[in-house]
C-alpha cells in the first residue's frame, strides 16, 4: 500500500511521497499545553518527542499523563498553546491542512454508525477527505484489516474486533503515512487484541508508522520498537525498548535444589539467599556485577545440587512503576 496521501478537496495534490522521506514522521517540539488560561492545568511541558519513520512507536503514561492532549494536537483537534509540531515533516500551523493529510487517528471510542456498511462508511469518510471517487481504495483497505467478506454486512451486525478494525480502515482512507492508534485494544478480549494486532504490524511492514497508546504494557513490549513514557505532561523516558528495558539491572534466580535446606549455606550469604521452600532458594542480584557463573559457583561450594533452575528479567512494567511512581514524588513543579 502506498503511503501518499489523497488530494485534499481544494483539488490541490499534496504528494507528500514525492518529497524526501523524512528522518521522523512526527516530531515535537518545546510543546506545551495549557488548559484554562495562564494559571490553568499544563497538560503538556516542554514536550521534545520525534517518532522515527516506519517505527512502531509506544507512548505510555498513566491516566491524565497528557497521552490524549499530544495526538489531539498532532491531529489538528486542539490547539497548542506553544512549541512547534511537524507531521511528515509539514509544520501543523503553517500548513495544517498537508499536515492533516498525513495521519489518520483511531480513537478509543466505538463511533460507528450502526446502520452504515463498512464499504458505505468508507466511501463517506473518504469524501469527507476530499478523497475523488477514481482514487479511493475501498475494497483494497478492507481486504487488507480482513473486513472484505463483511463490506455489504451492516456495522451493527460486525464483532467487537472487526468494528475496531473498521475504525482502523476509516482513518486509513486518504492514506496516510502515519496512523495513530489511541487505546485501540480497550475492552476487546484476548483473542480480538490478537487479531487486530495482526493487522496492524503488517501495515508497519508496509511501511506505516504506528504511533500507540496504551494501559496494557505487554502489548507494548511485545509490539514496539521504541517507547516514550510521559507523566504529568513531562516526557520522562524515550528511548528503544531495549534500551529501557536495560535500565533495570534487577534479575532474580531461583533454584530448585537436591535436598531440604534448614537455612541459607554460609557459602551463599553473601548472595542474600533466601529459602523460599525446602528445597528452593531465591537469589536476587545485579547482573552487572554479579555474573550467573559466579553464583552457580558458591551453589557448588555450598555442596548443593541443582535439580531446575528459573530466572525472572525485568519488563517493561518494573520500568514504567519505576518512573511514574518516581515522577510522582519529585515532578510537582509547574512553569511560572
Amino acid at each position: 500500500m502506498s503511503n501518499t496521501p489523497a488530494p485534499t478537496g481544494d483539488g490541490r495534490q499534496h504528494d507528500l511521497a514525492a518529497q524526501a522521506l523524512p528522518e521522523n514522521a512526527a516530531e515535537a517540539r518545546g510543546l506545551n499545553k495549557v488548559y484554562g488560561g495562564r494559571e490553568g492545568k499544563h497538560a503538556l511541558i516542554d514536550v521534545d518527542l520525534a517518532i522515527p519513520r516506519g517505527s512502531l512507536f509506544g507512548l505510555l503514561g498513566p491516566n491524565g499523563a497528557g497521552k490524549s492532549t499530544f495526538i489531539n494536537i498532532l491531529a489538528g483537534l486542539v490547539n497548542k498553546t506553544s512549541g512547534s509540531a511537524r507531521i511528515w515533516d509539514v509544520d501543523i500551523d503553517r500548513n495544517p491542512r498537508q499536515a492533516r493529510a498525513a495521519i489518520g487517528v483511531v480513537p478509543q471510542e466505538l463511533n460507528i454508525d450502526p446502520f452504515f456498511t463498512p464499504h458505505d462508511l468508507l466511501e463517506l469518510q473518504a469524501g469527507l477527505y476530499g478523497v475523488p471517487p477514481r482514487e479511493r481504495r475501498t475494497a483494497e483497505i478492507l481486504e487488507v484489516l480482513g473486513l472484505a467478506d463483511k463490506a455489504a454486512a451492516y456495522a451493527r451486525t460486525l464483532s467487537g474486533g472487526m468494528r475496531r478494525r473498521l475504525l482502523v480502515a476509516k482513518a486509513m482512507v486518504h492514506n496516510p503515512p502515519v496512523l495513530v492508534l489511541d487505546e485501540p485494544t480497550a475492552g476487546v478480549d484476548i483473542e480480538l487484541r490478537q487479531q487486530l494486532w495482526s493487522r496492524v504490524v503488517e501495515l508497519n511492514k508496509h511501511g506505516t508508522t504506528i504511533l500507540l497508546t496504551t494501559h496494557y504494557l505487554e502489548e507494548a513490549e511485545e509490539l514496539c520498537d521504541r517507547i516514550a513514557i510521559i507523566n504529568h505532561g513531562r516526557v520522562i523516558a524515550c528511548d528503544t525498548k531495549q534500551a529501557l528495558l536495560s535500565r533495570l539491572d534487577d534479575k532474580s534466580l531461583t533454584l530448585v535444589v537436591d535436598r531440604d535446606l534448614a537455612g541459607v549455606p554460609a557459602a551463599l550469604a553473601e548472595l542474600k539467599a533466601e529459602v523460599v521452600e525446602p528445597r528452593r532458594l531465591l537469589i536476587r542480584y545485579h547482573r552487572s556485577h554479579c555474573p550467573l557463573d559466579q553464583i552457580l559457583g558458591a551453589v557448588s561450594q555450598a555442596g548443593l545440587t541443582v535439580i531446575d533452575l528459573t530466572t525472572e528479567e525485568t519488563d517493561l512494567e518494573d520500568i514504567f512503576l519505576q518512573l511514574t511512581r518516581s515522577g510522582d514524588e519529585t515532578d510537582d513543579r509547574r512553569p511560572s
